[in-house]
């Protein structure tokens, strides 16, 4: 039984020897893969930033840049880290990954069909696409500024502080408003003037007052103009088209509507036009023969 001890002993002394030998003989050519998968992650790293930087330079487009940058730096993270494993002697765990990695697409791919979908609508996106950063767009609900496009997601920042993050696929599949791709927005309201009111003076006056307005736009194809648009109850409503700018859409845009809106009710009304308020009419059918009215002067009154 002792005799039995002493062999098994021997036996782990000698394996530990062995192994502590062969780990003595690797360790060079581990250094050497480590050395290589760090020196593969900084020049990943490097080539990436520098990739980014000149498609930036040349597309002028920081969303298409910013993702092919990241997509070269995890290229060359990946192939760093399958040249290490090989110089290390572990070309047998390489190869492996790469087995299990073909192995798990298929298993796997149903489960993260999603994920698979919006990497490669992200990569179509980064290529085509109907909006670049900071444009002011709209997708399903969402409303906002362009922030960020990622390899599952792309980020809009709304007008109220939140960060939405919309897969990629819904993105490409949805339609997708631009409110700033050419940098215009059309804005509209109604204005009512009184039935006696000449309607062409108070349409000329309108034209004066969007002619005044420093960041009211008209070119050949921006066209401010006022057009007949109801006869109402109580007024004739009068619909006033203009462009204005939309590069910084939540501001500028909705400010200069505000002014429009005000310049033209103190034009018309300097100009002797009446705005009045929804006027209801009374009828009396019946054997009345007068309608008794009194007018309360204070609260005290009845």
């Amino acid at each position: 039984m002792q005799e039995s001890q002493e062999i098994t002993m021997t036996t782990v002394t000698e394996s530990f020897e062995n192994f502590y030998d062969g780990l003595i003989e690797q360790l060079p050519l581990i250094g050497m893969g480590l050395f290589i998968i760090i020196l593969g992650v900084l020049l990943g790293t490097w080539i990436g930033n520098f990739a980014q930087a000149r498609i930036s330079n040349r597309t002028k487009d920081p969303l298409m840049s910013k993702f092919l940058g990241k997509s070269i730096r995890l290229l060359f993270i990946i192939i760093a880290i399958m040249i290490g494993l090989r110089a290390a002697g572990l070309g047998g765990i390489a190869t492996g990954l790469l087995t299990a990695a073909g192995a798990s697409a298929v298993v796997l791919g149903f489960a993260f069909k999603d994920i698979g979908e919006n990497f490669i609508a992200g990569i179509i996106l980064s290529f085509n696409r109907p909006f670049n950063i900071n444009d002011t767009v709209q997708v399903g609900d969402n409303f906002g500024k362009i922030k960020a496009l990622e390899f599952r997601y792309t980020k809009i920042k709304t007008f109220d502080g939140r960060d939405v993050y919309i897969p990629n696929s819904d993105v490409l599949t949805d339609p997708v408003t631009n409110f700033t791709e050419d940098g215009y927005f059309r804005w509209d309201f109604v204005v009512g003037i009184a039935y006696e009111n000449n309607i062409l003076e108070a349409k000329r006056l309108i034209m004066e007052v969007l002619q005044s307005q420093p960041d009211v736009f008209e070119d050949g194809d921006h066209q401010n103009f006022v057009i007949e648009d109801e006869l109402a109850s109580s007024t004739v409503n009068l619909k006033v088209f203009f462009w204005v700018n939309t590069k910084d859409y939540r501001r500028i845009a909705l400010i200069e509507k505000g002014n429009v809106i005000r310049a033209v009710k103190e034009a018309l009304e300097q100009n002797g036009f009446y705005l009045p308020a929804n006027i209801q009419e009374l009828k009396l059918y019946g054997p009345e023969k007068d309608f008794p009215v009194r007018f309360r002067k204070s609260e005290d009154e009845i």
